[in-house]
């Protein structure tokens, strides 16, 4: 309550000084402009300090028993009104320019763009995938990212779950009865493929229902048109030599999902997704993993394999086969994908010249 009276002193004019000292004639202009603005500053601190004090103070004190004895030296709502202010005017004056600059205005552009664009009409997803939902919140779920519906504790991936073990059963079902004479290690790769994250992503572009994504990811954006950029490259399966946004498979098997609690029918799901999925890997299309089929070239031959991790100097891995340079791979977000291309161009090496290269694995660590 101290700060408190100081305050109203200050508001009222009063002053703890009777003493009027004359500024000397002999300060230079200079000094007086510094004195100025060193006490505006002082005046703006002192208010705003004040501001916090008088705050905790009223609401320490407003259910004490000496509330009423000290209401005379507490300021008066309106008194608080105008120092608050007064102090507000300070600061736009002080951080004006910095407030309406350029670098601000671009900062607040970014970060009110991390939500998603508006998304279109989910009856939309309902003409795409030629079902209409009796249960129409099944569908709104089945495209709520995560940290869209994160207050809520709503997202699709409940539905995405679900939707997993029907896409893998309709899949498991079709192969069997398509593919009679295909051992289940060869069924199993077959299905792998048909349902990982590569193919889903794909599949949501192709039906466009990454627009429908209701999410508040931050570049979420950025990635996805860079994967749809990337996946023009690889007409079927890139096997690993891509970055590709989780999200897009998560729609597609949230979807799935989805349809699957609305109709209860395995039939109607695959009758629905068929066509939705192709173009569907067969085992004259399907292709081995890049680092499946160089370790398996390395044992047939009995070569030695060997990856030397280059990752966290220059974002590249190289392969060595019996210590000769044989080929490199370089991603630089992702090391994983670092090495699956680096097995492919090595892969894409084998067989060119009896040694591709005199470096050894000792140059590579070297360098």
């Amino acid at each position: 309550m101290g700060r408190g009276l100081h305050l109203h002193k200050y508001l009222t004019g009063a002053s703890n000084s009777t003493t009027n000292h004359t500024p000397s004639p002999r300060l230079s202009l200079s000094l007086s402009l510094s004195m100025e603005a060193e006490a505006h500053k002082e005046q703006e601190n002192e208010l705003v300090i004040q501001t916090h004090a008088l705050k905790i103070g009223h609401n320490q004190e407003e259910h004490s028993p000496k509330h009423q004895q000290k209401e005379d030296t507490t300021l008066q709502p309106e008194q608080e009104k105008a120092f608050l202010i007064q102090t507000f005017e300070l600061k736009i004056e002080d951080n004006q320019q910095e407030a309406y600059s350029p670098t601000h205005q671009q900062q607040e552009e970014t970060n009110n763009n991390i939500d998603s664009p508006p998304p279109l009409p989910l009856d939309k997803v309902e003409a795409i995938i030629g079902y209409e939902f009796k249960d129409k919140h099944l569908l709104e779920e089945a495209f709520i990212h995560i940290t869209y519906g994160a207050e809520n504790n709503l997202s699709y991936e409940r539905l995405e779950y679900i939707g997993d073990a029907v896409l893998n059963i309709v899949i498991t079902k079709e192969q069997f009865f398509s593919y009679p004479n295909l051992k289940p290690g060869d069924l199993t790769s077959l299905r792998s493929k048909n349902v990982d994250t590569e193919k889903l992503a794909r599949v949501a572009v192709k039906l466009g229902l990454e627009r429908y994504l209701r999410h508040k990811k931050p570049m979420l954006h950025e990635q996805i048109q860079a994967f749809i950029e990337a996946i023009e490259e690889y007409p079927v399966h890139s096997n690993g030599l891509i970055d590709v946004p989780k999200a897009l498979a998560d729609i597609v098997e949230s979807t799935i999902g989805a349809l699957y609690i609305d109709c209860d029918s395995l039939d109607i799901v695959w009758k629905v997704f068929r066509k939705l999925l192709e173009p569907i890997i067969e085992p004259d299309t399907v292709q081995k993993h890049p680092l499946t089929e160089l370790n398996e070239y390395c044992q047939k031959k009995k070569f030695n394999l060997q990856f030397v991790d280059l990752w966290e100097e220059s974002k590249s891995i190289d392969v060595f086969i019996d210590e000769k340079f044989f080929g490199r791979g370089t991603y630089g977000s992702k090391k994983e994908i670092a090495r699956h291309r680096a097995a492919q161009n090595a892969l894409e090496n084998i067989g060119k010249v009896p040694s591709i290269s005199t470096s050894t694995v000792e140059d590579a660590l070297a360098d």
